[in-house]
């Protein structure tokens, strides 16, 4: 694989201590708030800091800025207060989004301050550094056989070193447990004594940690495209990812069986698929400057799964079968920090005790998922942190939530990156009400959904969450789009490596 596909699927499989305590302004500027600025770049835009310890049960060993980005409420007088958001990731700077146009719907930008921040490890939070060598070194994802497994084990436990070189202390506390803390302090320097709250993709698990930390600091958390942390075993991380991705895959062949403008339109998408997954494991797929492996060709495809962009991605599969360049995703690149292996390693304990455990799942994924044959994002995140030599400090467990307000959940039916039954399963243990979109993608609040939209705005407002069991219908997907119509996703939500 070439250096820039090497770099482009690192990147995608995917940017006071005294004041710490309970109810206090963290990092506070003399007159008890945030001290914000202009900011260098984003029309209307302020910046701002809050200063945090890297280790929360350690305050006095140092500190970390975590960076903020503030629009005003567009109708002061019509204010409510301020709503926290992450774009998720792991590595999506919520405060460079923000600064970049990232925003919600008319409704919530007239009534609330929006606040992106930068996670610890993040974009201009104390961003996990890894040196380069390290990075672009091989890194043989779906190892064939032994000597190439213990060659991807070397490669995480090298990389992982060299983060924590690189970085200092901060690489060894980016887990999700103490973001939680993070956002807490955030919540006090703004000056509110509820959080309110729009997390997507990895940002859910943030909130969903949140309420089940501080209950009784929750406003209204709104948490879409929900993370699954009771899953206890890497079998079941593994498997319930690969079976979405194949629903995805079948749901893009019935929408080309059914769509004349498809340029697969009456042709089997199916043996096609096939057809080029073969090439990928024989090396012959792609253009001879730019060869794409198994992993490369499904991440791909896989990446036309977020918004959806069926047209774009029946485009490329037959440039593919016809030995033309790849046209790029319909996301462009979507660029995970180097942070990724800092956070997720630490949050997720997924082991694999060897290749022959590695291979047994392989193959039995593809025996469930015959086109997509794994997940790229299951599979990337399990194999990423073989080894890694990091603390899981917050692993999985139930999550339990009690005495916080209603909280509301959403997810697409149909979505690659965090599986519906993983929303399903989030809601039941939390007490939250799931509002449901039959329809496809990534961050539910984005679809072009009217329903979606009135029903999360009524709930940021007032308070109050749809019936149990409300389902938005889909929006069909156009068959024609550069990029996702209407309301954008910020380029960093992806739940991947």
């Amino acid at each position: 694989m070439d250096l820039g596909r090497k770099l482009a699927l690192v990147a995608t499989a995917a940017t006071a201590v005294a004041a710490m305590l309970p109810g206090a302004p963290a990092g506070a500027a003399p007159n008890g708030g945030i001290a914000w600025k202009p900011c260098p770049t984003g029309k209307d835009v302020d910046c701002g800091t809050v200063t945090v310890p890297i280790d929360w049960d350690h305050p006095d060993h140092g500190t970390i800025q975590l960076a903020l980005a503030r629009r005003k409420a567009t109708d002061p007088s019509a204010r409510i207060g301020s709503i926290l958001m992450d774009p998720g990731g792991p590595g999506g700077p919520g405060a460079g989004e923000v600064q970049d146009g990232w925003t919600l719907s008319p409704s919530i930008t007239r009534r609330f301050d929006t606040v992106g921040f930068d996670p610890r490890g993040v974009g201009q939070s104390n961003p996990v550094r890894c040196g380069l060598t390290e990075v672009t070194a091989p890194d043989p994802q779906l190892p064939k056989n032994a000597s190439e497994y213990a060659q991807l084990t070397a490669y995480n436990r090298a990389l992982g070193a060299s983060c924590a070189k690189n970085t200092g202390p901060l690489a060894g506390f980016a887990d999700t447990k103490s973001v939680v803390h993070d956002m807490d302090a955030i919540r006090a320097a703004l000056g509110e004594a509820k959080l309110t709250y729009y997390g997507v993709s990895y940002g859910s698990l943030m909130g969903q940690q949140y309420a089940e930390t501080y209950p009784d600091r929750v406003r209204a958390l709104v948490l879409d495209s929900n993370m699954d942390h009771s899953l206890r075993t890497t079998w079941e991380f593994l498997s319930t990812e690969t079976v979405s991705s194949q629903e995805l895959f079948e749901q893009f062949a019935s929408w080309c069986a059914r769509t004349a403008s498809c340029a697969l339109h009456g042709q089997d998408v199916h043996a096609l698929m096939a057809k080029l997954y073969s090439r990928a494991e024989s090396g012959d797929l792609g253009t001879p400057d730019d060869r794409l492996d198994p992993v490369a060709f499904v991440n791909l495809v896989s990446q036309n799964f977020y918004g959806p962009t069926w047209g774009q991605l029946a485009t490329t599969m037959v440039n593919l079968r016809d030995g033309k360049p790849a046209q790029p995703s319909a996301f462009g690149d979507i660029t995970v920090p180097s942070a990724f292996g800092s956070v997720f390693c630490a949050d997720w304990k997924l082991p694999v005790s060897g290749y022959g455990e590695l291979e047994t799942y392989r193959r039995a994924l593809a025996a469930m998922a015959p086109d997509m044959r794994f997940s790229p994002l299951g599979w990337t995140s399990t194999a990423g942190c073989i080894d890694w030599p990091g603390q899981v400090r917050n692993p999985q467990h139930r999550l339990s939530v009690h005495g916080a307000p209603p909280l509301l959940m959403l997810n697409s039916r149909y979505d690659p990156a965090t599986p519906y039954p993983w929303a399903q399963r989030a809601a039941q243990q939390s007490g939250a009400t799931l509002l449901t979109y039959d329809g496809w993608g990534h961050g539910a609040y984005f679809k072009n959904s009217d329903c979606v939209t009135k029903a999360t705005d009524d709930y940021l407002i007032s308070g109050t969450v749809p019936p149990k069991g409300t389902h938005c219908a889909a929006v069909e997907p156009k068959a024609q789009q550069s990029r996702m119509d209407g309301p954008a996703l910020p380029s960093g939500t992806l739940f991947g490596r």
